[in-house]
């Protein structure tokens, strides 16, 4: 079912490498999650909290692996490493290209004994160019160099990052996608080849509308302050009870809908504010007319009328309010771990199967925790058959 009876290497840390491997065992691969001794640095992000396997970060990027320790100093690790290529479906890896070469682990070094292998290389610049080798997190490489904080953050304010994790998971997703057309043409041609994903290029992508207008039109669209941004209905708005709600508009019907919504019906028939509105000051007095009409409207109110209006809206959710809205519940957005302190939920995979998926049921791994079930009491390599 799905992914299952996939055989799947991680040679990765922190976020963009171990999601993608951790949806891969969601989805039922086998994942063999490789560390050093000192582990994975998401074991500790946060001191004291909890055990190393247990931390809320390390167990959603982890969960359903298997984890053996490795010296990759050492020739002995390296050739219990490349046994386990020499086996698997997959090699997933965020370290430099630099590091793998010198550990003869990169694509080169290892396509042709492992020639079905799907090699994905994850980086934060890629693996060509001057800056291929520099360490990057998505903070700097995607939120900062990719220019999506710079299109994002209004320049009246001062620059801040991103959220953790932020274009990691983005670039989990790319790299993910890459995988799975790597492994579909594998089953025409039996071959294996490079895939690779960067927290550059997914930035790219990311901020591609504003990437696209810019590269074809040389006019570059960024976040403004407020009081200078187009479209007057559109944006965020508070209540009278102190909500934030966000009104999106998807098309000319949605204006005299938003207007007749606050009472100002009347508008639609002054000449002066005939569709395209594109005179900022006429888009300021539109503007201060919801925000006025809103401010006087509480959160359920403004709600149930935006909904009969059939807009498009939606509150501004503090994530405690996410994580007990039913909604989200509904769609699937959380599942539920058990561990030794109980069961508790983590954020889901971003896409789900209605009709039958494997379950996701276990916890993140203990470092080195399958060292002897995987490489046997000989040495030989022991591929489980199924996630349990």
């Amino acid at each position: 079912m799905l992914l299952e009876g996939l055989k799947v290497v991680e040679l990765s840390t922190w976020i963009a490498g171990p999601g993608c491997a951790a949806i891969m065992a969601d989805w039922g691969a086998s994942v063999i999650k490789v560390e050093s001794a000192a582990g994975d640095p998401t074991r500790t992000l946060v001191p004291d909290m909890l055990e190393q396997h247990d931390h809320p970060v390390f167990t959603m990027e982890n969960r359903g692996k298997r984890s053996v320790v490795l010296d990759l100093s050492q020739q002995g690790d390296r050739d219990r490493l490349q046994s386990l290529l020499r086996e698997a479906d997959v090699f997933i890896t965020n370290l430099r290209p630099g590091a793998l070469s010198r550990l003869k682990l990169d694509y080169e070094s290892i396509r042709h004994e492992a020639p079905r292998l799907i090699y994905c290389s994850i980086t934060g610049y890629g693996l060509t160019g001057a800056d291929r080798d520099l360490p990057a997190f998505d903070i700097t490489a995607f939120w900062a160099r990719g220019g999506v904080a710079a299109s994002t953050i209004p320049p009246d304010q001062e620059p801040f990052p991103c959220r953790p994790g932020f274009g990691d998971h983005a670039t989990a997703l790319s790299a993910l996608s890459g995988v799975l057309a790597a492994l579909h043409e594998r089953h025409q041609t039996g071959r294996g080849r490079l895939v690779e994903a960067s927290l550059t290029r997914t930035a790219a992508y990311m901020i591609g509308w504003d990437l696209a207008i810019l590269l074809r039109t040389g006019d570059v669209v960024t976040a403004q302050p407020r009081a200078q941004r187009p479209g007057p209905i559109s944006g965020f708005f508070r209540t009278a009870d102190d909500r934030w709600l966000c009104i999106m508009q998807r098309g000319e019907r949605c204006f005299p809908a938003v207007m007749r919504l606050i009472g100002r019906a009347d508008v639609l028939d002054d000449p002066a504010f005939a569709l395209p509105i594109v005179d900022m000051d006429k888009v300021r007095t539109i503007r201060a007319m919801v925000d006025e009409a809103i401010g006087r409207m509480t959160f359920a109110e403004a709600g149930e009328r935006l909904t009969a209006a059939d807009l498009i809206w939606s509150p501004m959710s503090t994530l405690r309010e996410f994580a007990t809205d039913p909604q989200p519940a509904a769609a699937g957005c959380f599942v539920e771990i058990d561990d030794e302190h109980g069961s508790h939920r983590s954020p889901a995979a971003p896409v789900r199967f209605p009709e039958g998926a494997p379950p996701v049921v276990r916890p993140a791994p203990a470092l080195g925790r399958h060292n002897d079930e995987v490489f046997g009491a000989a040495g030989d390599i022991v591929w489980p058959r199924s996630k349990t």
